[in-house]
């Protein structure tokens, strides 16, 4: 594959997932856990296909593959996916995705104090700056009632940061085996929950079928395009690229259903926006020189 059809399908994928929070807001009745289970089937059924395709295997052969790192990446990639779908209920979509935009400074975190990945000066300053934009987004939460969402996009920024330094410990280049089980554990969690707490597991036609799209489409085949383009293209420029999904996705809510960002989200996303871009853009530098 080019580098340029690579760069094509991780911007296409990353379009995909742009538009889960227009369909988050579509949803009518569904209660989260309810979300959770029924979104978390398609999408890890659209996964498993996906890598069988990729692989050449069957589901069985899939099955054979997994191990304790794909385990390990499936459990943060559930408490993600869980604490995403709840953040988007519960703060603005704007809100959601600029914090969890911060996830490649929450994995040199991680990265640093677990195996080892010293990060470098510029990221530190990355890192400061990201920090300072999250930190505006989540206190305008707290003035507006939204402290709850805030906190569990920045759980879930977190969890997928985890997820990230799982891969890169355990030096696979397709993690296709751990989104897989991601969105397994996700669906257990998702109808365990929805049983406890008495949600249930009837939602209407509308809500399941919106439901079902967002798991397969936009998130399944989305994070599928991404994962196929990325081994094509530095990682630097992948975390440019993926940027899409945050800036489109609250365009589509405000075109359509006018939820218009805040002046604290508008600056915070930008802050955290632009912080991401300078790592992206001295890490490829500094690829380039070695």
């Amino acid at each position: 594959m080019t580098k340029t059809n690579a760069v094509l399908l991780i911007l296409l994928g990353g379009t995909f997932m742009s538009f889960v929070g227009l369909i988050m807001r579509l949803i009518t009745e569904a209660g989260g856990f309810q979300i959770l289970a029924y979104r978390s089937i398609s999408l890890a059924a659209v996964v498993a296909t996906v890598a069988c395709l990729k692989r050449r295997s069957g589901f069985i052969g899939l099955l054979k593959t997994l191990d304790l790192h794909d385990v390990a990446m499936g459990a943060a990639l559930s408490i993600a996916f869980m604490t995403y779908v709840f953040a988007m209920l519960t703060t603005s979509v704007a809100s959601t995705l600029f914090i969890l935009t911060s996830t490649p400074f929450l994995s040199a975190i991680i990265g640093w104090i677990w195996i080892g990945e010293r990060p470098r000066l510029v990221t530190w300053l990355a890192i400061i700056a990201g920090t300072f934009g999250v930190a505006l987004m989540i206190k305008d939460g707290i003035d507006l009632g939204r402290n709850l969402g805030n906190m569990l996009a920045l759980v879930s920024a977190v969890m997928f940061a985890l997820m990230l330094v799982l891969a890169r410990r355990s030096q696979k280049t397709d993690v296709l085996g751990g989104t897989f089980l991601g969105g397994v554990f996700a669906g257990l969690l998702g109808f365990t929950l929805a049983l406890a707490t008495g949600e249930g597991l009837l939602v209407s036609g509308h809500d399941l079928a919106l439901t079902l799209f967002m798991g397969a489409f936009t998130i399944g085949i989305g994070i599928a395009l991404v994962t196929i383009g990325t081994p094509f293209v530095p990682a630097a420029e992948v975390s440019l690229l993926v940027l899409i999904e945050s800036v489109l996705g609250p365009v589509w809510v405000w075109v359509f259903l006018n939820e218009a960002m805040t002046r604290s989200e508008l600056t915070g996303g930008a802050i955290v926006l632009a912080a991401v871009v300078l790592l992206a853009l001295t890490s490829r530098r500094a690829a380039l020189r070695t």
